[in-house]
């Protein structure tokens, strides 16, 4: 083994992920765990996976060896300003045997890391919620939405499923049949598409099977409408197309006209092959015909890099982000 070892988890509110790695390339252990967003399940359970994962991680490597940590996750700057937040994830940190300092950062910035090793360019992550950042220097410059359901996170996954289902009570208050993916919506959320006599009862059950459940759960029919999309679904493909819109207009807000560095995609609706994916790098080319589109990777690796980029020895971070870093498959 041969240069510092270094530890970078990603955390997010479904999974923990955990890589140790040398300053030379090497991986060392991978660990993974619960969600961990403190945001979402609270500080002490986020810290408990975070704890977790560690420890998978470590197994193997002596944690006394470890010479620097990075934390990305999203909500980043609420855990900073959170005494009691803080303290249970430095206990973590303590518990799976670390003592060198770690630092914290969004999750925006590991995605634009996981992406590329320029140190200017700009990422967009498109999953639950929603945000667009420029990176400047490998730090996050300027931020355009990601201002949470209530607010903003437009062409989110919760923007996709709020809107779907706006779309079936319009039709619904015109005492018209939804379609397709308003029959599907309707299923999903109130157990069947059978339009009662009188439509405003079948509106009021519809709004009740939201309302009484958290807002951000409007998310989960984000894939009906990308899976109706795929299906030329004609109020689907219309969704996709104006959260498309959102997120390329959310870019523009701090992209300059004419800048030709990378443009990274992140969270489960864009890194994947999705209409919505398709939808938004056609808008962004259009925007930007100079600039490479690259998906986000592996999160936790893209961390691990971020905490050894700076270390002594690291002459050349842009090779050790190719031995570190798996690239993900390329945009078309």
């Amino acid at each position: 083994m041969s240069g510092s070892i270094v530890v970078g988890l990603d955390v997010g509110g479904t999974s923990t992920r955990a890589a140790v790695v040398t300053t030379a390339g090497e991986r060392l252990g991978t660990g993974h765990a619960g969600g961990g967003n403190p945001t979402s399940h609270g500080a002490e359970r986020a810290a408990a996976e975070l704890r977790t994962a560690l420890r998978a991680a470590l197994a193997g490597t002596d944690p006394a060896r470890v010479t620097a940590g990075v934390i990305g996750l999203a909500g980043a700057g609420r855990l900073l300003a959170d005494p009691a937040g803080r303290a249970a994830f430095d206990q973590s940190w303590h518990d799976a045997g670390l003592r060198c300092p770690y630092t914290v950062h969004g999750d925006a910035l590991i995605a634009y890391a996981s992406g590329s090793p320029d140190p200017d360019g700009t990422v967009l992550v498109a999953g639950t919620g929603a945000i667009a950042a420029q990176v400047h220097g490998l730090r996050l410059d300027r931020v355009a939405d990601g201002h949470g359901w209530l607010l903003g996170d437009a062409g989110s996954g919760f923007w996709l499923g709020r809107e779907a289902v706006r779309r079936v009570l319009a039709d619904l208050d015109r005492a018209q049949r939804p379609g397709r993916l308003g029959t599907r919506i309707l299923t999903e959320l109130i157990g069947h598409a059978e339009i009662a006599p009188r439509p405003r009862d079948t509106v009021d059950a519809l709004v009740q099977a939201v309302t009484r459940r958290p807002p951000v759960e409007l998310a989960r029919l984000a894939p009906l409408v990308v899976d109706a999309a795929r299906q030329d679904e004609p109020t689907a493909v219309a969704l996709v197309a104006e959260a498309a819109g959102h997120l390329a207009e959310n870019a523009s807000r701090i992209r300059p006209a004419d800048a030709t560095g990378p443009l990274v995609l992140g969270g489960g609706l864009l890194t994947g092959d999705t209409p919505l994916a398709t939808a938004l790098q056609a808008e962004l080319r259009r925007r930007w015909p100079a600039a490479p589109l690259r998906r986000a990777g592996d999160g936790a690796a893209a961390a691990a890099w971020l905490a050894a980029r700076d270390l002594p020895g690291v002459e050349d971070p842009a090779a050790l982000h190719a031995l570190l870093v798996p690239p993900a498959a390329p945009v078309a």
